[in-house]
Order: C-alpha cells, then sequence, then structure tokens
C-alpha cells in the first residue's frame, strides 16, 4: 500500500483494515500532528477502534447505535473515543456526506446530544469549494470510510488545554501543503504499523 486509500476494488479482511486503519492514524493523524489530541489517547490505548462488515446504510446506523451505545456506558479512561470503520458501505463520498445526517439524527434520537459527537473520514473526503484533489482535502482522508465517535467532555478538555485551538486547521493546511502529494505517498511507503 503506498497510500492509504482503497477503492473498494480488494475485499480487504477485518486484519487489513484495522493495520491501515492504524497505520494512517500513527503516520498521518498523530505523525503529522494533524489532531494535537490524538497522541495522549492512542497511547494511553483509550482508541476503540472497529470494523465493521455491514454492507447497507441501515446496517451501519445500526451498528453506529450500538457503538454510541457502548461508548456512552464505557468510561473514558477504558475508551475515550471509537473509530468505526466501514469498508463496505458508503464508498461514495456523496452518500456518506448525506449519511452524515442520519448519524447526527441518530445521536439525538439517542438524547446522547451534547454527550457525544460524530466526526468523519473518508477516501475522498472533499471540503466544501475545493478541487476533488486539493492536498487540504487529506487531512480528512482516510484508508476506508470511518465515524469517529467523539466524547463532547473530552474534546472541550482538548480544546481548552490547546492555546490557539482555532489555527489547527490552517496549520494543518500548511503541512499539507509543504508535504504536497508526494510527500503524502511517501508517507506510507515502506514498513507497516507497530
Amino acid at each position: 500500500m503506498n497510500e492509504p486509500r482503497h477503492n473498494g476494488a480488494i475485499d480487504p479482511g477485518t486484519d487489513a483494515v484495522l493495520a491501515a486503519t492504524r497505520r494512517w492514524l500513527e503516520l498521518a493523524v498523530i505523525g503529522l500532528n494533524l489532531c494535537p489530541f490524538a497522541k495522549a489517547v492512542y497511547v494511553k490505548d483509550q482508541v476503540r477502534i472497529v470494523s465493521t462488515d455491514t454492507t447497507s446504510p441501515e446496517q451501519l446506523l445500526a451498528q453506529l447505535g450500538e457503538e454510541l451505545l457502548h461508548l456512552r456506558d464505557t468510561p473514558a479512561e477504558q475508551t475515550d473515543t471509537t473509530l468505526l470503520v466501514h469498508p463496505h458501505v458508503l464508498q461514495d463520498f456523496l452518500d456518506y456526506n448525506d449519511f452524515l445526517d442520519q448519524a447526527d439524527a441518530l445521536v439525538e434520537a439517542l438524547e446522547l446530544d451534547g454527550v457525544l459527537q460524530v466526526a468523519s473520514f473518508h477516501p475522498d473526503y472533499r471540503f466544501a469549494d475545493s478541487a476533488p484533489d486539493d492536498i487540504e482535502n487529506y487531512s480528512n482522508r482516510a484508508p476506508w470510510p470511518i465515524l469517529h465517535l467523539l466524547r463532547e467532555d473530552s474534546v472541550g478538555r482538548a480544546v481548552d488545554a490547546y492555546p490557539d485551538a482555532d489555527v489547527i486547521v490552517e496549520r494543518n493546511y500548511a503541512t499539507l501543503r509543504q508535504l504536497g502529494h508526494d510527500g503524502w505517498r511517501r508517507l506510507f511507503e515502506g514498513g507497516s504499523s507497530s
């Protein structure tokens, strides 16, 4: 794998999905410091990574509900955040983007609004008003579609502790522009995840 991007042409096994996700997390999210809050929970083993074999948005929504309740019912010291990786459903970014409204509605229906939130990563992630291959999009690109479940309290504490949290996005864009597409590809060449 030269970069964390899959087009659905292969049928990944759970181990391969989890390995690619950990590799992306370690090399890009933590390694490039795209999320300055990720390293602390990752090194404490408080990141739950779940790969699902669901094949329909309805199945994914049901599993998302299970994972939201699991996160709600698990102490933050044990699991602070969850990555729900779904390689077999919502490969099309527009379909995935539309699904996020259902995810937010589910959070509200479970009365978890203000408690948990769902963030998003996708191999074809594209910010509004950007070209498909703008390097800035890579700040939210992952090897597989991922729903990232976050605790509002943890997000609040992290933002409070980080000076100038609003500059994270601009810093990420600058990092990615400096790296460029070739640098992004080189980041994932070679060895495997630890």
